[in-house]
């Protein structure tokens, strides 16, 4: 059989992808500089090919070493996840979890989850993570994180995914807009006003995806860079906005006096979800935080 790349050889690799300097990754590989270099140029011998371009200034993957740094980062996920298995075979329900949330999807659970993952896992340490979809989905092919709950639709890129609650999309806006007060429908709607997250944020996607916006112009549309900060562009009446449900009984909506809400036609609406890794070793405590965000969106069922 002939030889295989080690892990070792691939960690480099992936590290060297990160940094694109020798000496930085080596230091965070904990080896000199030597050692990284000579592990990388065997593993070019193993594949027979290249794997990164050098030079006094700039060093640089290549096409190649692209494609063996996207697979190495599965395998090495892969690899963890084998590490903790024995463990959960023998401590079930322990240790550390890292959650990725994304942040339109955060502030609106995060008190009840805890609670609960308190609760029914009393040996769980959670970590959680706040971050856009890409990020956290790239975390997670990754082995940073354990699990993630975003929303759909996304590319998950054949994650294994556990849909918990679909929920519509509302109007939000100002009691002085008469234009949205008036409207039944998206077609009614002047959406010259609408007003987005920036771009990252799958809910400018989901909004996007049922608003014509693109044979508009929109080009100029005021964009918001969290919730928080579009709900006060809202509340100053400098548009109006789309949001989901579960947003909808937060204080900075329900207690502002400036705002309304109301559903409409052909809204569009986002699938609440739980996302792992299909070689997981985590499936009870996977199976666990599924059921308790399922009791925590039930009122959007």
């Amino acid at each position: 059989m002939a030889a295989l790349p080690s892990l070792r050889q691939l960690s480099y690799l992936v590290t060297l992808s990160e940094t694109l300097h020798f000496t930085e990754a080596a230091r965070r590989s904990f080896v000199t500089q030597s050692t990284l270099s000579g592990g990388i140029m065997e593993l070019e011998r193993l594949l027979g090919g290249v794997l990164v371009e050098r030079d006094r200034q700039n060093v640089r993957l290549t096409p190649l070493g692209e494609q063996v740094v996207a697979r190495a980062r599965v395998l090495l996920a892969d690899a963890q996840d084998l590490m903790r298995l024995s463990r959960e075979m023998s401590e079930p329900l322990t240790g550390d979890l890292h959650l990725g949330i994304i942040p339109t999807i955060a502030p609106f659970i995060l008190t009840q989850l805890l609670d609960e993952v308190h609760r029914q896992l009393p040996k769980i340490q959670l970590h959680l993570h706040e971050a856009q979809s890409e990020k956290i989905v790239e975390k997670l092919e990754h082995g940073n994180l354990d699990m993630i709950v975003l929303a759909l639709p996304f590319d998950t890129r054949g994650l294994k995914v556990a849909e918990i609650a679909k929920e519509n999309l509302f109007v939000v806006y100002n009691k002085n807009d008469k234009n949205a007060e008036n409207a039944n429908s998206l077609d009614d709607l002047d959406l010259l006003r609408l007003m987005l997250l920036e771009e990252g944020h799958c809910l400018r996607d989901h909004t996007l995806s049922a608003c014509p916006v693109g044979e508009r112009k929109n080009d100029h549309r005021l964009k918001a860079s969290s919730l928080p900060t579009l709900v006060e562009m809202v509340s100053s009446n400098l548009g109006f906005t789309l949001l989901p449900e579960i947003a909808l009984k937060n204080s900075m909506i329900h207690f502002n006096e400036e705002i309304a809400v109301k559903s409409i036609e052909d809204a569009p609406n986002r699938t609440l979800a739980l996302v792992t890794r299909k070689s997981t070793p985590l499936q009870s405590e996977f199976d666990v935080i599924f059921q308790i965000l399922q009791k925590i969106t039930a009122h959007l069922e």
